[in-house]
């Protein structure tokens, strides 16, 4: 606000501008300052992978990318939901890409956002299990309203990361949306868990209110290549 002050006491035009309208352009230049700078907070805390944004998404390629549900997921509406999301296809058709850019527009639509790849999620809990601080790790996860879990799969779960997983998912029931990216298809999964029972009670609690993309197609990465090449 002091800032402002000063440009309007150095701007001849002002001069003539009534006092409340110097208010409240001083309370309009604060509330943007500090609605920015809280925005910067949010998207260093997320650690998106990628710097994506849903504004530069590619609907033209070929590769299956549903336009109306990914639009209508650029609204956040599934967040302020709870609900969760599932991007699958194969390796290079932007799965991550697309991720980065929906926690991108969650950042920027006030939620708070985590970016995790699922190996170096897993180790980070192993870490903490060791470190007698697990509980304290999956608190602050529990926090966060969208969880970016990218490149899930195709490794076999151990015994720990099948019950950390599943105490993430529950946490999450209601509270928080979780974004999971993988190669592997859905149908799958189980294999993936490799536990029947904790199997079921996963996928129960992600997928039945998961919205899906599912991609196909060649890697863009080598599209972009050959054309290149051309």
């Amino acid at each position: 606000m002091a800032d402002t002050l000063v440009e309007l006491q150095n701007n001849p035009e002002a001069a003539e501008m009534p006092h409340a309208d110097w208010l409240g352009l001083l309370v309009d230049h604060e509330v943007t300052a500090r609605d920015n700078r809280r925005l910067t907070r949010r998207l260093s805390s997320a650690k998106l992978r990628q710097a994506a944004a849903i504004e530069n998404v590619d609907y033209r390629t070929a590769r299956g990318l549903d336009r109306s549900l990914f639009q209508n997921l650029a609204t956040s509406q599934w967040i302020r939901d709870a609900n969760h999301l599932v991007i699958v296809g194969p390796t290079g058709t932007g799965k991550s890409w697309l991720a980065c850019a929906l926690g991108n527009k969650a950042c920027r639509d006030g939620f708070s956002v985590l970016y995790k790849r699922a190996s170096r999620l897993f180790a980070d809990l192993a870490q903490a299990r060791g470190e007698g601080r697990l509980a304290r790790l999956i608190a602050t996860l529990e926090r966060v309203n969208l969880l970016i879990l990218d490149d899930w799969g195709p490794e076999p779960l151990t015994t720990d990361q099948r019950r950390d997983l599943l105490e993430i998912v529950d946490d999450r029931y209601d509270k928080g949306s979780l974004l999971i990216t993988s190669q592997a298809p859905v149908s799958q999964w189980h294999d993936v868990i490799a536990d029947p029972t904790l199997g079921d009670a996963i996928l129960d609690g992600i997928i039945h209110n998961a919205h899906r993309l599912e991609l196909k197609g060649d890697s863009l990465r080598r599209q972009a290549s050959e054309r290149k090449k051309t």
